[in-house]
């Protein structure tokens, strides 16, 4: 999708994938779906999903000065499952979202869980992405798609996740006094019906942008067609103050699988990033995504190319009306 100047508001890198199997250490089937920070000390790291030959996945961090290559990643997993002490991980984590919280000096990690019961959020902390404390799991199967915003919202802390319910699969944000116990629980935005390209099940992609219109936040919906899934990639504001409240929702997609490595894969036609980190000039979105559920790929952006492209792409009556939502659970 086309910003006003005619360019893409996202740009594939020229290296990609920047991570693939052939790239690890140790013997793996697969790596995607990373989430991404940049450290103090400058370097790029993403927490990536690997999955190994049992089909089950786990984290694993790769750092690199540049955040395109020469990526050193860890010899063994960062961040394996640990189903003894947390049996919820018994078939895996997945899908790291991270978010620096400054009142902590921490990094916050909501990851999905995945248990008997399906799959559920989990969350640890770290603050050098070598030890962690786990908090176990925080929303309850179905739900994934989690990420934490770096700051409290009326003294609350808010995550937004993705429930799947009678209600359907659309994204929620729910508050907790102690990042352990959570409840407000409200829908923030909603599947779209019928022929729409986000109809039925949309989530979250990578942590919401903090600007000065509001949060920015890419989030993924899935199309079914008589060829399988298509998981493509969207735009909405959400109010600063009151997350729940969606000010502006992009009518169309702006990012999708075009590319032979997002087109072919284990599984075909996605992208689907969990993560991102801001360039140094405060505007430039290096966006790390997966790519066909098999490797990692880079896009760049522009958070202010995007507020206008929200500006000049949200004029329909069900994507562009500010709206509370109706549905809340105590």
């Amino acid at each position: 999708m086309e910003t006003r100047t005619g360019l893409p508001l996202f740009t594939r890198s020229a290296c990609n994938p920047i991570l693939t199997q052939n790239h690890w250490p140790y013997t793996i089937n697969s790596v995607f779906n990373a989430g991404a920070v940049k450290l103090a000390d400058g370097d790029t790291l993403l927490l990536c999903r690997v999955e190994d030959r049992r089909g089950l996945s786990h984290l694993c961090a790769a750092r690199s000065a540049n955040g395109i290559d020469n990526w050193r990643i860890d010899p063994q997993p960062t961040l394996p499952a640990n189903p003894r002490d947390y049996p919820e991980e018994l078939w895996g984590i997945e899908d790291p979202r991270i978010t620096y919280v400054p009142e902590l000096e921490q990094y916050a990690i909501a990851y999905t869980s995945f248990s008997r019961g399906g799959p559920g959020v989990s969350l640890a902390m770290t603050k050098d992405f070598k030890t962690f404390d786990r908090y176990g799991v925080i929303a309850q199967p179905e739900d994934k798609d989690a990420a934490l915003l770096p700051r409290r919202i009326d003294g609350l802390w808010a995550l937004i996740h993705r429930p799947v319910t009678s209600l359907g699969a659309h994204m929620w944000i729910s508050y907790s006094p102690d990042l352990r116990h959570w409840g407000g629980h409200k829908i923030m935005l909603e599947a779209r019906r019928g022929g729409w390209w986000d109809a039925n099940k949309i989530g979250l992609c990578s942590p919401p942008i903090e600007t000065e219109k509001g949060w920015l936040t890419i989030y993924h919906g899935v199309r079914q067609t008589a060829s399988g899934s298509i998981y493509r990639l969207g735009l909405a504001l959400f109010d600063l103050d009151c997350p729940e409240i969606c000010l502006q929702r992009g009518d169309s997609w702006m990012f999708g699988p075009e590319a032979a490595y997002e087109r072919g894969g284990d599984v075909k036609d996605v992208v689907f990033p969990c993560g991102q980190t801001i360039g140094d000039d405060g505007d430039t979105i290096n966006l790390y995504y997966g790519a066909s559920d098999s490797s990692i790929a880079l896009a760049t952006g522009s958070i202010r190319s995007s507020l206008a492209w929200l500006d000049a792409n949200s004029t329909s009556p069900e994507g562009n009306t500010p709206q509370r939502s109706l549905v809340s659970v105590p």
